[in-house]
């Protein structure tokens, strides 16, 4: 009986080695060696992990530039020094005048300009409201400044004013664009940070329209197109709205003379 606990007993026991070798050896063959600079590249990255890179976060991001995948400045959150350092890891250029991209809300229509055609008493929040014929507000283009977009900024870079307007400032505005694919009403765009002028106003409706239910609409008069250089200006139906590409001065706000103060720099 002694024995065969014992031939039993080394069964197992020679059993468990030979398994664990073949464990190991499998392991050894098929592990996958990663590349140690996809550390040093994620330390580098802002590790906001926003998510505006396109990638889940700042580690999956980090595995794309090491493959090739992905150029530095796909990050929006990263500063001229950050995408510095990750150049430096990989060895490639940067471009340390690339001028970054930021969010504004291309609307000026807050209550005490824009007319309000419904009370809304439901949940404070734009895509809630705008499922209630389209929300409070008469355009219905209008930003509805109940703050889904605040909510949605992980930088903390929008304020809802206390008239119903949602505001982007531009010196906390990483460029994550979070803000524009939660926006129910479309009306947030990405400009570069280095142009200040904007048409406040995203109707296409007619400016006898739009006036009907806000004060500082765009009414399509094109005094703006007229006193600009060709092409800076660019006509969307009955709107009017800046070249990004080919930025106007700044000073067209006062050549303009706008006539409802649509046209006018960022704060």
């Amino acid at each position: 009986m002694l024995e065969l606990v014992i031939l039993s007993v080394g069964v197992v026991v020679c059993m468990g080695v030979i398994l664990g070798l073949g464990i190991g050896f499998t392991a050894k063959i098929f592990t996958i060696q990663q590349d140690h600079r996809i550390e040093l590249v994620t330390d580098a990255l802002p590790g906001v992990n926003c998510g505006g890179c396109g990638y889940a976060g700042c580690a999956d991001f980090a595995k794309a530039l090491v493959a090739g995948k992905e150029e530095v400045s796909s990050c929006p959150v990263c500063s001229a020094a950050d995408c510095c350092a990750v150049a430096d890891i990989l060895g490639l250029k940067v471009d340390e005048n690339t001028i970054k991209n930021i969010a504004v809300v291309l609307c000026g229509g807050d209550r005490a300009n824009a007319k309000q055609d419904v009370e809304y008493n439901g949940v404070n929040d734009c895509k809630s409201a705008v499922l209630v014929a389209g929300g409070a507000k008469g355009c219905k283009f209008g930003c509805l400044g109940l703050g889904s977009c605040a909510a949605a900024c992980p930088f903390n870079a929008i304020e809802i004013t206390s008239e119903g307007l949602a505001v982007i400032h531009a010196d906390l505005c990483v460029g994550c664009a979070k803000c524009i694919t939660t926006c129910p009403k479309k009306i947030i765009k990405m400009v570069p940070e280095n142009v200040k002028l904007h048409v406040f106003c995203s109707s296409t409706e007619k400016g006898i329209d739009k006036k009907k239910v806000c004060s500082v609409s765009c009414i399509g008069c094109r005094k703006c197109v007229k006193k600009a250089e060709p092409n800076q200006m660019l006509i969307n139906g009955f709107l009017v709205q800046v070249n990004y590409d080919l930025p106007p001065s700044q000073n067209l706000v006062e050549i303009a003379e706008c006539p409802t103060g649509c046209l006018r720099l960022s704060d």
